[in-house]
């Protein structure tokens, strides 16, 4: 690291002009790289996914979408059989207005009274669409609105809903990309002038550009070799601002300290990016090790997260340690004006925090495991699947839309058929078979052209209740074990399946993507600490945090405890399927920053001299306010993602953002010191053989001295 700062610093103009050349051709093609980004959430080789393909294949529509509802209310004192003729008129009309989908309403299946609410003044209609490729092109809410309007029966009046128009809401889509970004990038600024107390506050928003920019454009092939998902724009620019700033953060710091011990500014550079250049360093691989462990799963979208999240601490390192240097080797100390704040010593607040964590540690890690203890207890009922319809819009036209059929007497069931495509010959045998699962309010046939084409048809199988979790899919479970057994049945899609599949074949090899992510872990910490149990306790207390963060996901969204308080959302009554995977892929590997700035810091002091205790306080007291800031940083990008649309994005960004707080507080500020000073000198034990297995000095131990408790924090 030494070698590469003194090589940056003898070329910094070019390092300079290479990344602006990066920074323009980024910005030249973000719009570019954001437009080839697909919506694709299919499990290739899995039965679902298999039926869903066929039934696109010969309808060319639905199977791996959730359909649209429409619907028609007649006015006060009439019915829907007075006006059934023209009623029937409008919803065959729809299938001309808006192309390339299959209606099934009560006439063209057989005249079934699961169409009509039970006060008999609304008729609704699922209208099956293609599954949208990109994000501009969604479902046609919008068209089929507008055909119901031109055809409705006089005095009456239609709407449009289902899952997907439902999970978009009113017409405020939310936030863009660019306004979340300005969001968090103002929050940022506010910490960072806190900290820093001058102008070097605007240069590490100014490494995030150049990072967010790299990234962009680092995707760009990626886009071209593989479907990358629509999911990754939002990460790169909301985590890749968070990352970029943390890193500068950490390096800039250390740079200060340097020249206020009195270094020449070329050798604070140096001596900033030999210690906390490391520690960086080290921490972008943690990082992307955390994500690039989704390529172990049989799931396209989270594999694409995986490369093109990967591509986030890969860029933010590659900035920090070479454009960064080179700007502190120029202009830093004409940007840390005024000088008011002095790295010289310890921050007095947090070494006396540390000092009462040291002395107390028992009660301490006590105190800490007991608050991860209640998390986890919330975390044992957790529901995997989606959100529930009552969740996904406070208001908007498909909310009200849903309102009237509910008010009418019919089940949200409706919104979660389950389409099973069948031979034509025996469809109406087997339909009637699954009529008769429990838990199925009916099963359908429809006789229009658009559901039998080739020899085929999909029966219409619609549950009693929503099946949007696993402790509601058990009637999705019971048809899919029933169609195994039937002549002429090929398969079964829906949502549900969607869900029982992605629990068999993605949690399925969970274990596979832990295992390896806390094996590479591990080998890496090993080597940055010269430690086996500092890297073991790093792992371990990673996977307990993760489960405190399930468990407050489960409490604030699950069970509602917050989610309508903030967002104006209900319980959700489950945690959408892919959410769980996403966060323990990005907080593996972010929280393990905090573990690796600490506890470099506090090895860094222990090689220094300084006894277990000594080297935790002094540790703490060097890295307490710069991890509680870049938490704070990061928290607030979270926050300007959660102003995103979309519930399913609102969970994800409201999870980091409580794990990033949880791990900065009662992890890295309580456990991690508490345990250090516990452990003492086995903290630092590390067996020759793997020492020189891993190319690294072997580990020093030398004795323990009491702490005093009267001693002030060292230079």
């Amino acid at each position: 690291m030494e070698r590469w700062a003194r090589f940056v610093l003898r070329h910094r103009l070019w390092v300079v002009l290479f990344w602006v050349v990066i920074l323009v051709a980024g910005g030249g093609v973000a719009q570019k790289t954001t437009d080839r980004l697909t919506i694709d959430f299919s499990l290739p080789h899995e039965p679902g996914t298999k039926a869903a393909d066929l039934i696109v294949e010969n309808f060319h529509n639905g199977g791996n979408t959730s359909p649209a509802l429409v619907t028609i209310t007649v006015k006060k004192g009439t019915t829907v059989e007075d006006s059934a003729a023209d009623i029937h008129a409008a919803f065959d009309q729809v299938t001309k207005d808006v192309p390339n989908t299959r209606m099934v309403d009560q006439v063209n299946a057989g005249g079934d009274k699961a169409f009509v609410s039970k006060d008999h003044r609304t008729a609704y209609a699922y209208v099956f669409y293609p599954f949208p490729k990109s994000q501009t092109d969604l479902a046609p809410t919008k068209k089929l609105q507008k055909s119901l309007d031109a055809h409705k029966p006089a005095g009456a009046t239609a709407g449009v809903t289902g899952l997907d128009a439902l999970a978009v809401g009113s017409d405020d889509q939310g936030n863009s990309v660019l306004v979340e970004t300005i969001i968090g990038a103002v929050g940022a600024l506010a910490v960072l002038a806190f900290v820093f107390a001058s102008f070097l506050a605007v240069l590490p928003l100014i490494i995030a550009l150049f990072s967010i920019m790299a990234t962009f454009l680092l995707l760009l092939p990626l886009t071209y070799a593989t479907d990358v998902s629509f999911i990754v724009q939002f990460l790169v620019a909301l985590i890749g601002l968070g990352v970029a700033i943390d890193y500068s953060l950490i390096l800039v710091t250390r740079w200060r300290e340097e020249r206020d011990h009195g270094k020449e500014n070329h050798e604070a550079v140096v001596a900033a990016m030999s210690t906390a250049g490391s520690a960086v360093l080290f921490s972008g691989l943690t990082v992307a090790i955390g994500l690039l462990a989704l390529i172990v799963l049989p799931v396209p979208f989270m594999r694409s997260i995986g490369m093109g999240g990967a591509l986030i601490p890969f860029a933010s390192v590659a900035v920090t340690l070479s454009l960064m240097p080179a700007i502190l080797s120029s202009i830093g100390p004409w940007l840390d004006r005024p000088k008011i704040r002095h790295e010289n010593t310890a921050s007095k607040g947090w070494s006396s925090w540390a000092r009462g964590v040291v002395k107390h540690r028992w009660l301490a890690a006590g105190s800490a495991f007991l608050v991860l203890g209640l998390l986890f207890a919330a975390f044992t009922g957790i529901k995997i699947g989606a959100p529930a319809s009552d969740s996904l819009a406070k208001n908007g036209a498909a909310y009200d839309t849903l309102h009237v059929l509910e008010d009418g007497g019919v089940s949200t069931g409706v919104l979660t058929p389950i389409e099973v495509i069948a031979k034509t010959s025996d469809a109406p045998a087997a339909a009637a078979k699954f009529a008769a699962v429990k838990g199925i309010q009916t099963a359908l046939v429809s006789n229009g052209p658009t559901s039998n084409a080739n020899g085929k048809t999909v029966i219409l199988v619609i549950p009693k209740d929503e099946t949007v979790n696993n402790k509601t899919v058990q009637p999705v479970k019971d048809v899919k074990k029933l169609a195994d057994t039937l002549p002429g049945v090929y398969g079964v899609a829906g949502l549900g399946t969607a869900q029982v599949d992605f629990l068999h074949g993605v949690y399925g090899n969970f274990p596979l993507m832990l295992g390896l992510i806390a094996l590479l872990t591990f080998i890496l910490l090993v080597r940055a600490f010269r430690s086996v149990l500092l890297p073991l306790k790093a792992v371990i207390l990673n996977l307990i945090s993760l489960t405190g963060v399930y468990g407050a996901m489960v409490l604030f969204w699950q069970d509602g405890h917050g989610s309508n308080a903030l967002f104006g959302i209900q319980e959700t009554g489950a945690i959408t399927f892919w959410v769980p995977l996403m966060v323990f892929a990005f907080l593996f590997g972010l929280s393990m920053d905090y573990e690796v700035f600490i506890l470099a810091r506090i090895r860094e002091e222990y090689d220094a001299g300084h006894s277990t205790n000594e080297a935790v306080i002094e540790g703490i007291g060097r890295t307490g306010r710069l991890v509680t800031s870049a938490a704070l940083i990061l928290f607030l990008a979270f926050a300007a993602l959660a102003s995103g649309p979309g519930t399913d994005l609102k969970i994800l960004a409201t999870a980091l953002g409580i794990g990033i707080l949880l791990d900065a507080t009662i992890v890295r500020s309580l456990l991690v010191p508490s345990l250090v000073s516990l452990f003492g000198r086995w903290n630092w034990y590390l067996p020759d053989w793997l020492a020189k297995l891993l190319f690294i000095q072997p580990s020093v131990l030398h004795e323990e001295r009491p702490t005093q408790e009267s001693a002030q924090p060292t230079a």
